[in-house]
């Protein structure tokens, strides 16, 4: 198991199938276009609308994996600086999601005067604009400017703690913690891992913050160390004991997804023949692009809205064509800012130019507004 598992068609399919769900979910949630479109298949929306958005266990999962074997494959540190691979980390989200949030903004503004409906974002304030771009909405009591950015604060938020673990553990004092170095930041994982599903993902008052969903983020850093142990039966165990009882405390569907996730991980990763499949073309190329397509998806789904319902307010046809038309949008519009900005490496004054550009014209949409 001494080749990189961290990125293969596999993990690229299951974020893929992840993100095709989470938009769809939206599309359930987000009317008016659902609510007409209802009656022609109740329970598919009914299902998309309550259950779609446990898909984001899936991308905590792939994230905790993923984090591991960039920056602990081994259980201990491998990155020089931990203040550098979190700024890079923040600067690789963020340019993305400023451009994304300023769609959002620019598209609300838009539709705003000619749809009444709960799904568009009142006007931005400069607080709310200022939180949205540092990632700190949440936890200072802003409003989202779109829908599901709230989990980019979250991963950035599970990479920060993970981050300072293994540079904590590396920086322990002694020759005994510098052998063991491995054990105690697996440990730690481990130990963070029972306290979050056991406890601090029973709170939901603490679903801004990473301890809440550190449980299935590090059960996918303990399907990382399985797929590369060459006796994985220990971390196997370790994932079915810590979700098993997790779910005999508190039985929460999420988190039976994100055990099931990480168990199918392991399975598939540790299987030659399926870590070498090719899979299926267009999901794993939705996989690759599936940040951007999470990101710009409520926009267009925002515009489709606001266009379908507004020309045909009475058609549950025409609106449920709507709904397949936002979708295919969203992939398109989401493959542009993936081959346009999330591919190319970032820099510092990247980042606060876009940062910067959200702020001035989120504070312009009052303008706007009242134009219109």
């Amino acid at each position: 198991m001494s080749s990189s598992a961290s990125r293969t068609p596999i993990i690229d399919m299951a974020k893929g199938l992840a993100c095709a769900t989470i938009v769809w979910h939206h599309l359930a949630f987000y009317g008016p276009m659902s609510d007409i479109a209802q009656p022609l298949a109740p329970a598919l929306i009914a299902w998309l609308y309550d259950y779609g958005r446990m898909a984001v266990q899936v991308f905590l999962v792939l994230g905790g994996y993923l984090a591991a074997a960039s920056l602990a494959p081994q259980g201990i540190a491998r990155f020089d600086h931990a203040g550098h691979a979190m700024a890079k980390r923040f600067v690789r989200l963020v340019v993305p999601y400023a451009v994304a949030l300023l769609l959002t903004v620019v598209v609300a503004a838009l539709v705003r005067p000619w749809m009444n409906h709960p799904s568009v974002p009142d006007e931005p304030t400069l607080a709310q604009l200022v939180a949205n771009a540092l990632l700190l909405q949440d936890l200072l009591g802003e409003s989202a400017l779109s829908a599901g950015v709230w989990y980019v604060a979250i991963d950035f938020q599970l990479f920060v703690l993970s981050v300072l673990l293994w540079a904590g553990v590396r920086a322990l004092p002694g020759d005994w913690a510098r052998r063991h170095a491995a054990m105690l930041a697996q440990g730690t994982v481990v130990a963070g891992v029972a306290a979050s599903l056991w406890v601090f993902n029973r709170m939901s008052g603490l679903d801004m913050w990473a301890v809440y969903f550190f449980g299935a983020y590090g059960l996918g850093m303990l399907a990382c160390w399985a797929v590369r142990s060459p006796r994985p039966w220990g971390w196997l165990a370790a994932i079915l004991v810590l979700g098993g009882v997790a779910l005999a405390i508190d039985y929460r569907g999420r988190i039976a997804v994100a055990l099931v996730t990480a168990l199918c991980l392991v399975a598939a990763l540790r299987s030659e023949r399926l870590r070498s499949w090719a899979g299926v073309q267009p999901m794993v190329q939705l996989g690759q692009m599936s940040y951007s397509v999470f990101l710009v998806h409520f926009a267009v789904c925002l515009l489709v809205n606001a266009v379908v319902s507004h020309l045909w307010p009475a058609s549950p046809g025409l609106n449920a064509l709507g709904m397949l038309l936002a979708f295919v949008l969203s992939l398109a519009a989401g493959r542009q800012l993936y081959l346009r900005v999330e591919r190319h490496v970032p820099t510092w004054s990247t980042a606060f130019r876009w940062q910067m550009v959200l702020v001035g014209a989120g504070l312009l949409v009052p303008l706007i507004d009242n134009w219109a």
